[in-house]
């Protein structure tokens, strides 16, 4: 008997099906330290102890977006491992901060099948939560991956494709207990524009550009124990070429979105996504960011802001989708999420 694991193919889920993913993390301030290494991330509340004490918190959390790759990693041995791509997200609730010295583990359940008519591949959606080692949610997420069928003649499954919110209601958002902006220090913060400076349908390029370097690349996917073989093997595709990881791509936009945006501190809500291209080393990584919503919230001094966050390769601003309706070709990310922002 193979004592090897090849990963699940298409034809191996089965709808309702609940997967408990090896193996837990105790997270420390060296995924915090590795995180700012990689990615251009300084938000004051998860950079400074200090001054996430004075907004309320225990102190400063692990960047919602590190423990996000961190969940996201478990669950890639059994859902993402055969993958094509992976296609997006939906109904993303950060539920309560992690912090240096939590314990990390994912479960997913298969909600949703749909072969492709190719018959060679099909669509798989999960529902994965985060879970810390008191068993409290810290994280869930909606995704749906392209993944290979192993044996063509497998019969394909009944279709169910979930019915999922196409955004979150600013109710649906879990604000930190004892989150407080009232005492905001902007001066520290890097900048002072408050949520109402803001205006729905505003524009904002975030100027800044990096390069999207092989090595950084390796080293992000590794920490996050992801082991997607299209990140790591250069002969599982065709072109020979290894993909970068969505969420690195993810990480460094956030990161960019900082000038300009240094006052939207945390991320609350993941409202859906696209890796509209795919990118690989070489390519130099922008961002510009658009204004969908603003709403108040119930914890003191602390609304909420909408934003679509968009990563090109070619520079361009307040460009997303041709006259066809398609990503244009310099589109890498397009990601509508939910954030915490002093009013």
């Amino acid at each position: 008997m193979a004592k090897t694991n090849p990963g699940r193919f298409f034809e191996d889920y089965r709808l309702g099906e609940v997967i408990d993913h090896a193996v837990p993390r105790t997270v420390g301030e060296g995924e915090r330290a590795l995180y700012h290494a990689l990615y251009p991330a300084r938000h004051a509340l998860y950079s400074s102890d200090v001054f996430a004490a004075e907004c309320g918190l225990e102190g400063s959390p692990l960047d919602d977006l590190a423990a996000f790759h961190v969940v996201f990693g478990k669950t890639v041995p059994d859902i993402s491992l055969n993958a094509v791509a992976n296609l997006g997200y939906a109904e993303g609730r950060w539920l309560r901060p992690v912090y240096p010295g939590d314990t990390l583990r994912s479960v997913s359940e298969v909600i949703g099948l749909k072969q492709n008519s190719n018959g060679k591949s099909g669509v798989v959606w999960v529902r994965t939560t985060g879970l810390n080692q008191m068993d409290e949610p810290v994280l869930s997420y909606v995704r749906w991956v392209m993944v290979r069928k192993n044996d063509t003649d497998a019969p394909a499954p009944e279709t169910v494709v979930p019915d999922l919110k196409p955004a979150l209601d600013a109710a649906d958002l879990a604000v930190p207990e004892g989150l407080d902006f009232t005492g905001y220090d902007f001066a520290l913060a890097g900048e002072a524009h408050r949520c109402g400076d803001y205006a729905v349908g505003e524009v904002i390029d975030h100027v800044d550009g990096v390069t999207i370097e092989e090595a950084e690349h390796m080293i992000a996917t590794r920490l996050w124990q992801n082991t997607a073989k299209v990140h790591f093997d250069a002969t599982f595709r065709p072109d020979g070429q290894r993909l970068i990881y969505g969420g690195h791509v993810i990480s460094m936009a956030r990161a960019l979105s900082f000038n300009g945006l240094a006052n939207a501190q945390m991320i609350a809500g993941l409202n859906g996504g696209a890796h509209a291209n795919p990118c690989f080393a070489g390519l130099t990584v922008k961002a510009w960011s658009e204004v969908l919503d603003k709403a108040e919230t119930p914890a003191p001094g602390v609304g909420a802001i909408r934003l679509r966050l968009v990563a090109t390769s070619d520079g361009s601003v307040g460009e997303l989708k041709g006259a066809d309706g398609k990503y244009r070709p310099g589109v890498l990310l397009d990601l509508d999420y939910w954030a915490l922002m002093p009013v």
